[in-house]
């Protein structure tokens, strides 16, 4: 089922699907909906109720309310699309953007979730502030030339060879899939210049059931397996998983990630 939620002059745009206990699902930054579970209906066959949501900006949702793409606004709809479920607290389980937003929220009203799953987190509180670069080239990209120019802009051939194809086919489809292109990319430059939280010492007061999904750094630079270490050492109890060596990386598997949840928290 296709649901609409209006907040504070946002509209967001979403899926709700299957029945029991809730998961709800954050992609990441030029992401949608569709890129969480990657089509995986295989928690609604054992029993979750699964919800999906496109970002502020993002997919089939309108563009920021006042061009806000900060955390904390973002964690306020998140908080909005949770406290529209009925039940109890849902796992949130989100990816890069998405497990930033999550974080935000689950160290501001940590009573609203029940479990994280931290997919492939990129933030690092002690990274310089102006290293924007590369998210300001991916919005005039994007601005200037749609797919075509934000796929450019990627550096692609900076991946290794084996790689390239599938990264530059999903860009293709990610960004085509957009409803307000430019909305994409306003939240380029505002996303990475927000900080869902300033230093490692406040990740270590999270109780929450947590797991962190890495990924190796060949297929995905991007989102540094160090950092995917350093989240699930600083949060209590946090369980880490990374692929095998040579495979896929399970941020980009539907299935194994469905896996992870099924008997989590």
């Amino acid at each position: 089922m296709t649901f609409t939620l209006e907040r504070d002059g946002q509209r967001l745009q979403g899926d709700d699907a299957g029945s029991g206990p809730a998961v709800v699902g954050l992609h990441g930054l030029t992401a949608t909906r569709r890129y969480v579970l990657m089509g995986s209906r295989t928690l609604e066959r054992s029993g979750r109720r699964v919800v999906l949501y496109d970002a502020r900006g993002h997919g089939s949702s309108a563009p920021a309310a006042g061009g806000d793409y900060t955390y904390a606004a973002q964690a306020a709809d998140l908080a909005a699309v949770i406290e529209s479920l009925d039940g109890g607290p849902p796992v949130v389980i989100g990816a890069s953007m998405g497990a930033h937003t999550a974080l935000a929220l689950a160290l501001e009203r940590p009573a609203l979730l029940a479990g994280l799953v931290l997919v492939t987190p990129a933030h690092d509180p002690e990274r310089p502030r102006g290293d924007l670069e590369h998210w300001d080239a991916l919005a005039r990209g994007l601005r200037e030339g749609g797919v075509e120019g934000f796929v450019a802009a990627y550096g692609i051939e900076e991946l290794p060879a084996a790689w390239r194809d599938t990264v530059e086919t999903v860009l293709r489809q990610r960004i085509a899939a957009h409803e307000h292109p430019l909305a994409v990319a306003d939240a380029l430059e505002a996303v990475p210049r927000s900080r869902p939280f300033e230093s490692w010492s406040a990740l270590r007061s999270l109780s929450l059931p947590t797991i962190v999904v890495g990924s190796r750094d060949e297929a995905d630079p991007a989102h540094p397996q160090a950092l995917a270490r350093r989240y699930a050492q600083e949060i209590p109890g946090a369980r880490l998983v990374i692929e095998e060596e040579g495979r896929s990386p399970i941020a980009w598997q539907g299935g194994q990630l469905s896996r992870l949840l099924l008997d989590f928290p």
